[in-house]
């Protein structure tokens, strides 16, 4: 039985590594094609390798990269976002949102966040939802330590040290954790999405008879508050709401 399954598994680890290799192959092949210009081409090498199951910062950003070179902005904004998502506190990416955003129709002013809000977001995006979980297991493991330190010594000055040190890093550790876990969600939210078509007239119920309130144009972001069949209610930036179809938007 025990044979068996350290079979499988060494199968699985061969396949695996195997279709780690064939995506990389992919990647590299689309980075040569968008080096030469060749950016419809790379745009299709790279979204094979999504459709493959993978996903990456540096990948959504190549992606994005190539449909701004074809003046695709919408789609630009879209993997631009997704790359965020995963990596929210890259300079490149960020900058280049911002640079897309020149080229979008709509030009939103957002909404004033309160300053508590705004800095309790602006630290969680310091890192990754990933880098964010390297760290809480580092500030817990020397939590631990101290603690040992603080059980184990006889020296009262070494316990001291231990007892403050430690309450500093299981604080930071908590601190962490709360940040980490807020980014995370955000990542899973699944709520964000990019307007694709053209333009969208928003109505005032999931009807096309209900009444028209206004026009928002590609490469809007919005927040899905709410799904009915093929309709959603979505937010904008300066809290302007109402509904259209799911089919005008892309999730991010």
């Amino acid at each position: 039985m025990k044979r068996s399954i350290y079979i499988f598994l060494f199968f699985v680890f061969i396949a695996s590594r195997i279709f780690a290799d064939n995506n990389s192959t992919i990647i590299s092949k689309a980075n040569q094609e968008y080096a030469k210009g060749e950016y419809f081409n790379s745009i299709e090498l790279y979204k094979n390798v999504i459709k493959n199951g993978f996903e990456s910062a540096d990948l959504y950003y190549n992606l994005g990269n190539a449909y701004f070179k074809v003046n695709d902005f919408s789609s630009a904004m879209l993997y631009f976002e997704k790359a965020r998502k995963l990596n929210p506190g890259d300079d490149n990416i960020n900058f280049n949102i911002k640079l897309t955003g020149t080229k979008i129709p709509d030009k939103i002013e957002p909404v004033p966040v309160i300053f508590f809000k705004r800095f309790w977001i602006q630290m969680s995006e310091l890192f990754s939802a990933d880098f964010w979980a390297i760290l809480i297991i580092a500030f817990f493991a020397i939590f631990f330590i101290l603690t040992g330190f603080y059980l184990l010594s006889r020296t009262i000055l070494i316990r001291k040290i231990a007892f403050w040190s430690g309450t500093f890093f299981l604080f930071i550790t908590l601190l962490s954790f709360a940040l980490g876990n807020y980014q995370y969600q955000n990542v899973i939210s699944n709520k964000d999405a990019i307007v694709v078509n053209p333009s969208v007239t928003i109505k005032s119920s999931p009807n096309e008879n209900s009444t028209d309130l206004f026009v928002i144009h590609e490469g809007t972001k919005v927040r899905i508050t709410d799904e009915v069949g093929e309709w959603s209610e979505v937010s904008i930036a300066n809290g302007s709401r109402g509904w259209m179809k799911s089919s005008s938007f892309e999730k991010i």
